[in-house]
């Protein structure tokens, strides 16, 4: 059973840093879960509730900043909400569709799409592609950036005890 615990632990460990390339998949909230699984079949003595405001607090921050990072960048190049809801989709199902590119071709594509359906032209519908792009950027280095640290606070907080 011990294996199990940690294969599974390791692997969703794994699908919340994938989550990352791939939108679809929980990413933060697979890793969260891999602290119950940890408990669930070694033991929860270690985590007090000093762990648990941590984790969640980070889960939190991450959750606000991953969607508040991406569409700053879009609104900061003069995008409209529509960018932002297009950019969004085309996040989700860009990596599905063109699986090399679809992280960046996906909501590149959706910010250009709604700023031409709006009446922009090229040349701005392109710039605010380009700060999706950045957006999209950036949300990724922070989601990666706060998911590694929930892992080693985990990490601190097994050794520790």
């Amino acid at each position: 059973m011990e294996i199990i615990g940690w294969v599974l632990v390791i692997a969703l460990f794994i699908v919340g840093m994938l989550g990352t390339i791939y939108p679809i998949l929980p990413s933060v909230v697979a890793i969260y879960f891999a602290f119950f699984v940890y408990g669930w079949f070694f033991t929860f003595y270690e985590f007090g509730p000093l762990f648990w405001i941590i984790e969640t607090v980070i889960v939190v921050v991450l959750l606000v900043a991953d969607y508040l990072v991406g569409a700053y960048g879009t609104k900061k190049f003069g995008g409209s909400r529509l960018a932002v809801i297009l950019s969004i989709v085309g996040m989700v199902i860009g990596p599905f569709v063109i699986p090399a590119f679809g992280l960046i071709l996906g909501p590149l594509i959706g910010a250009v799409s709604a700023e031409l359906i709006q009446g922009r032209d090229w040349q701005n519908a392109l710039r605010v592609g380009w700060g999706t792009v950045l957006g999209l950027f950036a949300s990724a280095v922070v989601k990666i950036i706060l998911q590694l640290a929930m892992i080693g606070v985990w990490i601190i907080w097994i050794v520790a005890n």
